[in-house]
């Protein structure tokens, strides 16, 4: 190992300090991150109101019918797409100088639909926002990693979590209210990513274990590949409530759109509520929160697949609200556990990778499930999958994560 600077973080049990202060992360790096976390969740959920008006906007388009789900979709799908290149750029270049251009370039290409004419150029435009989404997504998230450890990482993982959620459900009120006043409005919302930018440059301090000339240690395969592929998984089930419950609701007569929308409300409410709780049962380690987190889903969804009212429905979807507030911080907690400051940013890429490409490929797997065999039938099929990986994971035993070097060479 070479040591280039003081101690001022040499095991994953200490806390990290900025360079020029020697005072270590606290609540305002922690917020800036949590909160630009938040981003990645703006363009899933904020323009999902306004879709039928941006359809009627370009009804003389030829494919206008698959291209505007694409203005939804296709952030999510370049994130699962980049955010493994994303990671090595972070472990290369660095944490913080990524992270404030993603964010000035996310405003640029974020607001560009407010002025582009044609419908081809506005997915060319979402395109562009996942990419600084994939950037953004793997800094904050290898920088919370970076800058606290033990207990206090598993809190803040959880409360990453939490922040998405409940701005899931924020930015999709505030869409609607915006969208309002024309299709083009929430576009707006985007340049929010201004002021982070902002505070991101002045609270934000890059970790001094980083050297840009330095060859790049080979990742642990042997310790990242199981985990990462269980979070593949686990991205589509998580996206199984957000996507499905709606239309399980449909199935048993519900028409009204209020209902739908406290049903949903319930559910992100029981996600909130368990990746707040998260840090209480981390101690366990993944070997006890991933199996239960899958558990807990399998069993929700399986209610959801077997509901004929809307009280068995709204149940089942308490039940994988649980299960999807426990998931993300257990598999992040267990996938980058072992991993040197080095190693951390291609870690962290490569999982964000794994949960968004299980998240855009949930609503085409269930579709194609259905079409063989009904919506019940094919939640049914995830459920059973779900209680089975849970088995698997319990199973294999994962260990606690143990601490390990920075290092830098």
């Amino acid at each position: 190992m070479t040591h280039s600077a003081p101690p001022l973080s040499t095991t994953a049990d200490q806390a990290t300090a900025d360079p020029a202060t020697g005072r270590p992360a606290g609540t305002a790096q922690a917020v800036v991150l949590l909160l630009s976390s938040c981003l990645a969740v703006l363009g899933a959920v904020l323009l999902a109101p306004v879709l039928p008006r941006i359809q009627d906007a370009f009804a003389g388009i030829p494919g206008v019918t698959t291209l505007t789900p694409m203005v939804l979709t296709v952030p999510a799908l370049v994130i699962g797409l980049t955010a493994t290149f994303a990671g090595r750029v972070v472990d290369r270049l660095g944490r913080k100088r990524l992270l404030v251009g993603a964010l000035v370039v996310y405003a640029v290409v974020g607001t560009a639909p407010l002025w582009l004419p044609s419908l081809h150029l506005i997915v060319a435009s979402r395109v562009l926002v996942g990419l600084t989404e994939a950037a953004i997504m793997t800094c904050c998230t290898t920088l919370l990693a970076d800058y606290f450890h033990g207990p206090e990482r598993e809190r803040y993982f959880g409360l990453q979590t939490v922040y998405t959620t409940v701005a899931a459900t924020i930015f999709f009120a505030v869409g609607g209210l915006l969208g309002s006043w024309g299709w083009r409005t929430p576009f707006w919302l985007y340049a929010i990513s201004l002021p982070l930018a902002f505070v991101a440059a002045r609270v934000i301090w890059q970790p001094p274990q980083h050297r840009t000339r330095e060859k790049l240690p080979s990742l642990p395969w042997r310790d990242l590949l199981a985990p990462v592929c269980v979070s593949l998984f686990g991205g589509l089930v998580f996206y199984v409530l957000i996507v499905e419950l709606s239309y399980v609701l449909d199935g048993i007569g519900v028409t009204s759109t209020a209902t739908i929308g406290m049903a949903s409300a319930v559910g992100s409410l029981a996600t909130a509520v368990a990746a707040y709780l998260f840090p209480r049962v981390a101690r366990f380690g993944p070997a006890v929160t991933v199996p239960a987190a899958f558990a807990l889903c399998g069993i929700g969804i399986l209610g959801l697949a077997l509901a004929q009212s809307v009280p068995v429905a709204v149940l089942g979807a308490v039940v994988a609200g649980l299960g999807n507030g426990l998931m993300l911080p257990a598999l992040l907690t267990w996938a980058l556990g072992n991993l040197t400051f080095a190693q951390r940013g291609r870690g962290t890429g490569i999982w964000t990778s794994a949960i968004f490409i299980g998240q855009f490929a949930c609503p085409l797997a269930i579709l194609v499930l259905a079409d063989a065999t009904g919506l019940p039938t094919a939640l049914l099929v995830v459920a059973v999958a779900a209680l089975l990986l849970a088995l698997a994971v319990r199973l294999l035993r994962p260990t606690r994560p143990t601490a390990v070097p920075a290092r830098t060479s």
